[in-house]
C-alpha cells in the first residue's frame, strides 16, 4: 500500500513550532508500507518555526496579523500534484491544522476554539477524490 502522510506525524521537525507530532500509532500503520512524507507549509516556502497560522474569513493568516495564503494554497497544490503523480492509496493527515485537518481545524480567533471543516490541504485533496483520513 501506498501512504500520504504529514511529515510531522512521522516525526520530522516541521511544526510551526519547530517540533512535531510524531504518532507512533500511524508509525506503526505505516510500518512496511511505501510512506510519501509531506508537510504542504513548508513545501509552500514557510519557514521552521513560524507564526502560528489559521483560517481567518476564508485566508490563512498567522497570529500577528500576516497573509500567509499564497503559501498554504501553494503547498497544498503542491501536495495534490504529488498525490496525483503517486496515486496513494490513503492519505493521513493531522488533525486541526489549518493546511492538514480534515474533520475540525481551529477557528481563526487563535484561541485553541474548533471550528467544523478541513484544512486547506485537506479540503483540496478530498474535493479531488482522494481517501484522506486524520491521525
Amino acid at each position: 500500500m501506498k501512504i500520504m502522510v504529514s511529515a510531522c506525524l512521522l516525526g520530522e521537525n516541521c511544526k510551526y513550532n519547530g517540533g512535531n507530532n510524531r504518532n507512533e500509532s500511524v508509525l506503526r500503520f505505516v510500518a512496511g508500507h511505501e510512506v510519501i512524507s509531506v508537510c504542504p507549509e513548508v513545501m509552500g516556502g514557510l519557514p521552521t518555526p513560524r507564526v502560528p497560522a489559521e483560517i481567518v474569513a476564508g485566508r490563512v493568516t498567522t497570529r500577528d496579523g500576516r497573509d500567509v495564503n499564497r503559501e498554504f494554497r501553494s503547498g497544498a497544490q503542491q501536495c495534490l500534484e504529488l498525490a496525483r503523480r503517486e496515486q496513494p492509496d490513503l492519505i493521513i493527515l493531522q488533525p486541526r491544522s489549518p493546511s492538514c485537518g480534515v474533520k475540525q481545524r481551529y477557528d481563526g480567533s487563535f484561541t485553541g476554539t474548533l471550528t467544523e471543516g478541513p484544512g486547506v490541504t485537506a479540503e483540496l485533496l478530498l474535493r479531488n477524490g482522494f481517501r484522506v483520513i486524520e491521525a
